[in-house]
């Protein structure tokens, strides 16, 4: 079974939008892992617009399961995980003003500093993943760097699941072959959501984890916050 981490950012989102802590963002986290997920996720940036640097050091100390801490690890980044030291940091090259995570580390252009930070990470103790395109090369040259963990970038199947799911999938699969063969743990994340996890669970093998946060959250205002939880975790089986 892959483990299911929820991604937090919507609710401090929301949060943010009206000022104050309503919702209480450790509250949603302490009942997401009361819920049943085996991890929370939060994707920090620069500009603080939805998950705050202070969130990442309230969140630490309570939560009992796995803290992910997703980002582009640029100073500021750096300095906040080497306080925090989450279970698992995740490395993505995502634009300061990107709305979201738009594509994955071009993994050989920087491998350099890829590796530098991987081993920085890891010497702290530290689980660490890279975000990466489902392209042979990148995860080959994600390898190469020492890390743990790739992380998917699951778009491009969200997007193709509907009309053509065996193709939009192969990618994946194949990708997964790869990273086992280079001895990598496999998590995803982007756009997965309740339609389509299962269908990706059952063609990509060795899934360790995935992410999810969008999809999770705008469902539970229909489905109810610890029922979405519970069937994203039946769908995972």
């Amino acid at each position: 079974m892959a483990i299911l981490s929820v991604n937090i950012n919507k609710i401090a989102t929301l949060r943010n939008a009206r000022g104050g802590n309503v919702p209480d963002l450790v509250k949603v986290a302490l009942d997401i892992e009361r819920f049943g997920a085996q991890g929370i996720t939060i994707h920090p940036r620069p500009d603080e617009r939805h998950i705050r640097y202070q969130d990442a050091r309230d969140l630490k100390k309570v939560i009992a399961t796995e803290l992910n801490i997703e980002g582009n690890p640029i100073d500021s980044f750096i300095k906040l995980v080497e306080e925090v030291k989450p279970a698992q940091v995740t490395l993505v090259p995502d634009a300061p003003d990107a709305i979201t995570s738009n594509a994955g580390w071009d993994t050989i252009k920087h491998k350099d500093f890829l590796t530098e930070i991987v081993a920085h990470f890891k010497s702290l103790g530290m689980r660490t993943s890279i975000f990466v395109d489902p392209v042979t090369e990148m995860i080959a040259g994600a390898a190469a760097t020492g890390v743990d963990r790739i992380e998917l970038y699951t778009e491009a199947f969200a997007h193709n699941y509907p009309t053509d799911p065996k193709k939009a999938v192969a990618a994946y699969t194949q990708a997964a072959h790869t990273a086992t063969a280079h001895n990598l743990g496999i998590n995803a994340g982007h756009d997965l959501s309740l339609d389509n996890i299962a269908y990706f669970k059952q063609h990509v093998p060795n899934l360790l984890e995935v992410s999810i946060g969008h999809a999770l959250i705008a469902e539970s205002l229909y489905l109810g916050l610890e029922n979405v939880v519970n069937m994203y975790k039946s769908r995972l089986k």
